[in-house]
């Protein structure tokens, strides 16, 4: 699908480049060994594990989380390391449409996926009994409790996760997370940090609540976001100068690098916030009001 559009939007030549050059560079490119990423993976998959087995031994097997959900947080986690990890991300720092890639995968199919796999309660069970009580008493505390509501309803998730979307993507900030490690990873921090906040807002407690208002949430960030991708398509300049001089060492000008990055966030992305609306609206129409929310 994306192909065809791509085909419909940008002049051939650019596009047999692209698939090229993908193809190409990909192979050549190194792996990113972050530290402080790599570390992060490890804890919380390890962590995730260790509470996974001790709540399957006690409950049994599939019980109070069941397995396509853990398969859905390790997928997630796999997400993340094709989109930090992986040679795309080298790519990313020479290619708009790659960094587009990377930026999505973090946004719409990692997060989701974490999200389903329902981590903060399987992490629980991998502490300590006396902690658990500690740290359950704490967070159940109206200080605490009454901010998180707030932070992860609809309308405040919805807000944070299109500001981050919009602001990291004015050319100024977007040129020093290129210049700037720190502020790169800051970045990447935000995208998947509102995301999560997002899909915790549409998939858990207050979505049950307000099934609608979920869904109209979907539906609106799947409309900003197809116009962002739009206005990076349709533009006539290119708004990031680094990957003006970047581009053509991969066989694309920056102009059309621009409009590749701009159709995957237009249609691929924006299809896949319809899909899951639409997996959302079924699993909700085929369960009864007081099951869990999560599919």
């Amino acid at each position: 699908m994306l192909a065809v559009v791509i085909v419909g939007f940008v002049p051939g030549d650019a596009f047999a480049h692209a698939l090229g050059e993908y193809r190409a560079s990909l192979s050549g490119l190194p792996w990113t060994f972050e530290p402080w990423e790599i570390g992060s993976l490890i804890f919380s998959a390890g962590l995730y594990a260790v509470g996974l087995l001790r709540l399957w031994m006690r409950a049994g097997i599939g019980r109070g989380v069941r397995l396509a959900q853990a398969t859905a947080f390790f997928l997630g986690l796999l997400t993340i390391v094709v989109a930090l990890v992986s040679p795309l991300d080298a790519l990313g720092e020479s290619l708009f449409s790659a960094h587009m890639i990377e930026h999505e995968l973090l946004m719409i199919v990692a997060a989701p996926l974490l999200v389903l796999g329902r981590p903060l309660a399987v992490w629980v069970c991998a502490i300590p009994e006396i902690w658990r009580r500690e740290i359950g008493g704490f967070f159940h505390r109206p200080a605490w409790r009454g901010p998180w509501l707030v932070f992860t309803g609809v309308w405040c998730a919805w807000v944070l996760h299109a500001l981050a979307l919009w602001l990291w993507h004015v050319p100024a900030l977007f040129e020093a997370a290129l210049e700037n490690d720190a502020v790169h990873a800051f970045q990447h921090i935000c995208f998947l940090g509102t995301a999560l906040v997002f899909w915790w807002s549409v998939l858990g407690g207050a979505a049950r609540r307000a099934r609608g208002i979920a869904l109209l949430s979907i539906f609106t960030t799947m409309v900003h976001t197809s116009i962002l991708g739009a206005l990076l398509t349709l533009s006539n300049t290119v708004w990031y100068r680094s990957y003006a001089v970047s581009s053509p060492t991969w066989g694309l000008t920056g102009l059309e690098d621009q409009q590749l990055g701009g159709i995957i966030m237009w249609v691929p992305a924006g299809l896949l916030y319809v899909v899951c609306g639409l997996l959302l609206s079924y699993h909700w129409l085929t369960t009864s009001p007081g099951t869990h929310s999560y599919p």
